[in-house]
């Protein structure tokens, strides 16, 4: 069973869901963001942090966590990353250290504040949104419309594009124990009833063209825990991962054997080499 089902298995369902060397001298006379700071989006504070350097024109990476994350559970993966190439994340609206939103969200307000994030940490360049289950939701709801910006999508166990209706489908209102939490406080989290104030909202799966796209899975079951109604949860969610393989005629999807939803905690060395294929794909092109 989940570790603690009426968190854990409403966190996988819903959203899941060491910050390196400063950026080098190219960046900061480009005016871009360096380590972590607060930035102005939309007349918001948000909270930014960004590693690494980038070499010529390579693709800026911008990593999106899950729903109840703030940029601090991605700073050893954004460390790794930085290694390489220019690496930043940051805290959404009602998460970490950035502001609390006004009112309720939607995935177009939100998007903005993405927009807002990505003109100011990585300029002219081309980017790789990198996001975890709620944050890979947002990413690949938000690429189709922003093809000028970004170039390549990883998509870490993100939540998959039907989730709430496959959570009411497959877990009734007659539920009851545990199984009925969770549908009832899943059903709250979809409707905005989170931090983000966010409302989660299903819808198909839109292409963002032939841009390089790695859908990585967890392998290890953990949804199938749930009595009664867990296999069926955790058939859907394996449904969902492949059904963001249509965002583009290059999308490709691996499974990360040893990992539970976590896919970048329990397994870095799956998350780093999807985000490095993304972005050598992007170099080499």
């Amino acid at each position: 069973m989940f570790p603690n089902v009426r968190a854990s298995a409403v966190t996988a369902l819903c959203c899941t869901m060491l910050v390196g060397a400063l950026a080098g001298c190219d960046e900061a006379a480009e005016g871009l963001v360096t380590g972590t700071t607060k930035i102005t989006v939309e007349g918001r504070s948000v909270n930014v942090s960004c590693s690494g350097s980038s070499e010529d024109g390579g693709p800026v990476v911008v990593l999106l966590a899950g729903l109840g994350d703030g940029l601090d559970k991605l700073a050893g993966f954004q460390n790794t990353l930085s290694g390489k190439g220019r690496v930043c994340s940051y805290d959404r609206l009602g998460e970490g250290a950035s502001d609390q939103p006004d009112g309720p969200q939607t995935l177009e307000s939100t998007g903005k504040i993405l927009t807002g994030v990505l003109s100011q940490v990585a300029g002219n360049a081309p980017v790789v949104l990198a996001g975890h289950s709620l944050g890979g939701w947002i990413a690949a709801r938000y690429a189709p419309d922003h093809g000028d910006k970004v170039k390549g999508l990883v998509l870490l166990d993100a939540t998959p594009a039907t989730t709430g209706a496959d959570t009411t489908r497959l877990i009734p209102e007659s539920a009851t124990g545990p199984a009925a939490d969770v549908r009832a406080q899943s059903v709250a989290v979809f409707r905005g009833e989170n931090p983000e104030k966010l409302a989660i909202t299903d819808g198909e799966v839109r292409s963002a063209g032939d841009i390089p796209v790695e859908v990585v899975e967890h392998g290890q079951p953990y949804l199938a825990a749930l009595p009664e109604y867990g296999p069926g949860l955790e058939q859907a969610w394996n449904e969902g991962q492949r059904k963001w393989l249509a965002l583009s005629s290059r999308a490709k999807l691996t499974t990360a054997t040893k990992s539970g939803h976590y896919i970048y905690v329990d397994e870095p060395d799956a998350a780093v080499q999807a985000v490095e294929r993304v972005r050598a794909q992007i170099e080499n092109q």
